[in-house]
């Protein structure tokens, strides 16, 4: 992930002072451990400025609203406290070359700062810190203690200190270009790490965006340069020293991320805070993503696991209850041949009454006929009750087993992260988890609302042009088969595999051809467990023939007067 550095933090605060200022503080909501976004309205305009002191992505933007959920920090109400109807009045940094933003707040614009909240843009050492106009800490993101620094604790009530200054050189405008590139070839090496290591505020990304503008690739070495290289290289140097004077960016999104200097751009991008706010919340959803997918897997694999040796274990003892009528057989056999029976037998061979096969029965030596057919029909009780007590059991287990099949086809459908729907449908399958027992709630909030399914389902439009909604989990099935679904719409799904619930919308009067119909036979099969399958049977029938049984867990259906087509899911081409 990119770190925004002081380039880009310069450009996005140039950015907030230019419509931002002054503004009214109207509320503050802390969206995760590291992330609050602060209501601002001008004369003309009301957003939320993102500020964030995550160690990977800190940063200072305008960002999206925030969802509408209880807010259960008490950093955001302390700043809430202190700042709330109070004027955002500068955005400036502390000192030259420095990542570290001072957001002051006072009753009106032109009077002294009251409050100050300095943002740290500094990789894992990220903080946000509220303070008063005498730089007394108030509160802070993150309480640093002596034990963890000796240097620089931050602590309620303690004095505000600015971080350690740079140690390195920093760069200039007044700087000559023999003495830029003496400093730079000093010690012979990569072009990139010499000029990482010769100045202070660079990035990574910042010095690559150079070299590509340059035209230089960025492990050539210093030796290598030519004279006209190391001319165009300070000529892009300057122009991103004036760039910074200036206060003139050209924010673009490149091939591996961002950039605010338009260097290496495949797409522009309208303004500083778009660019930031897509790139980090994409970025920090996708790492979000990625662990919650592997978490769910791994935690449906174990309990399948359990289950299915539950399951196996149960049908192992059915098949030893249906010897039941065998031992019973037996004791028959053995009650009408009693006079066949001798003291200390330990079997006794006798003629079946209807197949006329020899039947060997075991007997215990110390028991009479009578006893050893008394212990055969308690044999043949006791599995005949061992079924009546399994067969529930292994009902239930199985049940079990078909909904987190369920479960886990409806996180197989969403492989990557594309879009932010992604992760929140993938979240909704986490509280559903959470609610049905299977997983602990980790007692943060989730970004998507426990309450109701949301509404970002698979779209598409069949040949004839009629929408087809597609269900991306069990919370969102059910929300189609039982409140979206009309009475002229059709239902469709994969017959008696795991997958998703679609319908075929339709208009009073709107009858769909079979080339309809057979496209969403191909969803149906798309969307199912049997993806890979050649060919996949789908039922379809009217929402009103779908019906949940009562006390059935998220997701589960039955219906009637179905209809069966084949569906073909490698025909099918998302673009959903």
């Amino acid at each position: 992930m990119q770190p925004v550095d002081y380039t880009t933090l310069t450009a996005s605060c140039s950015e907030l002072r230019a419509h931002w200022l002054p503004s009214r503080l109207e509320q503050v909501y802390q969206r995760d451990r590291h992330t609050i976004a602060v209501a601002l309205r001008t004369l003309k305009q009301r957003d939320w400025l993102e500020i964030s002191w995550h160690p990977q992505a800190a940063r200072i933007s305008i960002g999206e609203p925030p969802p509408r959920l209880p807010d259960t920090f008490t950093f955001s109400q302390q700043l809430v406290h202190q700042l709330g109807g109070l004027a955002l009045v500068d955005i400036q940094a502390i000192a030259p070359w420095e990542r570290v933003v001072d957001l002051q707040f006072a009753r009106r614009p032109g009077e002294d700062a009251l409050y100050h909240i300095y943002v740290e843009v500094m990789g894992k050492y990220s903080n946000a810190i509220l303070t008063d106009a005498n730089k007394m800490i108030i509160t802070a993101a993150h309480q640093v203690g002596q034990h963890q620094s000796s240097v620089r604790p931050i602590q309620t009530g303690q004095p505000y200190e600015i971080p350690p200054k740079l140690t390195g050189p920093v760069p200039s405008l007044s700087e000559s270009p023999e003495r830029w590139q003496e400093r730079v070839s000093l010690v012979p090496g990569a072009i990139k790490r010499q000029l990482l290591k010769s100045y202070s505020g660079l990035s990574s990304a910042l010095v690559e965006s150079i070299l590509v503008a340059a035209n230089l690739p960025p492990e050539i070495t210093t030796d290598q340069l030519r004279a006209e290289d190391w001319e165009k290289l300070f000529t892009r140097w300057q122009e991103w020293l004036q760039a910074l004077e200036l206060s003139k960016f050209q924010p673009a999104w490149t091939a591996k991320g961002y950039t605010v200097m338009g260097w290496g751009a495949v797409t522009p991008e309208t303004n500083i805070q778009t660019l930031l706010n897509r790139y980090y919340t994409d970025e920090l959803n996708q790492q979000v993503f990625a662990q919650l997918q592997h978490q769910l897997n791994q935690k449906l694999h174990n309990i399948l696991v359990k289950l299915r040796n539950k399951a196996a274990t149960f049908s192992q003892r059915l098949q030893q209850s249906d010897q039941a009528d065998e031992y019973r057989a037996k004791a028959d056999l053995l009650m009408s041949h009693l006079h066949k029976w001798q003291p200390g037998m330990i079997e006794i061979i006798l003629t079946d009454f209807e197949t006329e096969q020899p039947v060997a029965i075991a007997l215990q030596p110390d028991k009479n006929a009578v006893q050893n057919a008394q212990k055969l029909y308690k044999q043949h009780q006791k599995l005949k009750r061992a079924r009546a007590a399994v067969e529930p059991l292994l009902f239930d287990v199985n049940s079990e087993v078909s909904y987190l099949e369920q479960v886990e086809a409806a996180i197989a459908q969403i492989e990557n992260y594309q879009t932010a729907a992604d992760l929140q449908a993938l979240e909704e399958i986490r509280d559903e988890l959470i609610s049905q027992k299977y997983l602990e709630d980790p007692g943060y909030r989730s970004r998507s609302n426990s309450e109701t399914a949301s509404t970002n389902f698979h779209r598409y439009h069949t040949p004839n042009g009629f929408e087809v909604l597609i269900g991306r989990n069990n919370r969102q099935n059910d929300q189609l088969s039982f409140r979206v679904a009309g009475d002229y719409d059709l239902w469709f799904h994969a017959q008696e595999i795991p997958g998703s619930h679609l319908l075929l919308r339709l208009e009073p009067g709107a009858v769909p051809e079979t080339v309809d119909l057979q496209f969403v036979a191909n969803l149906a099969a798309y969307y199912s467990r049997a993806r890979q399958s050649e060919q996949v049977p789908v039922v379809y029938t009217q929402p009103k023939h779908v019906y949940k049984p009562k006390g059935a867990k998220p997701g589960i259906a039955i219906y009637k007067q179905e209809r069966i087509l084949w569906g073909q899911p490698q025909c099918v081409i998302r673009n959903s």
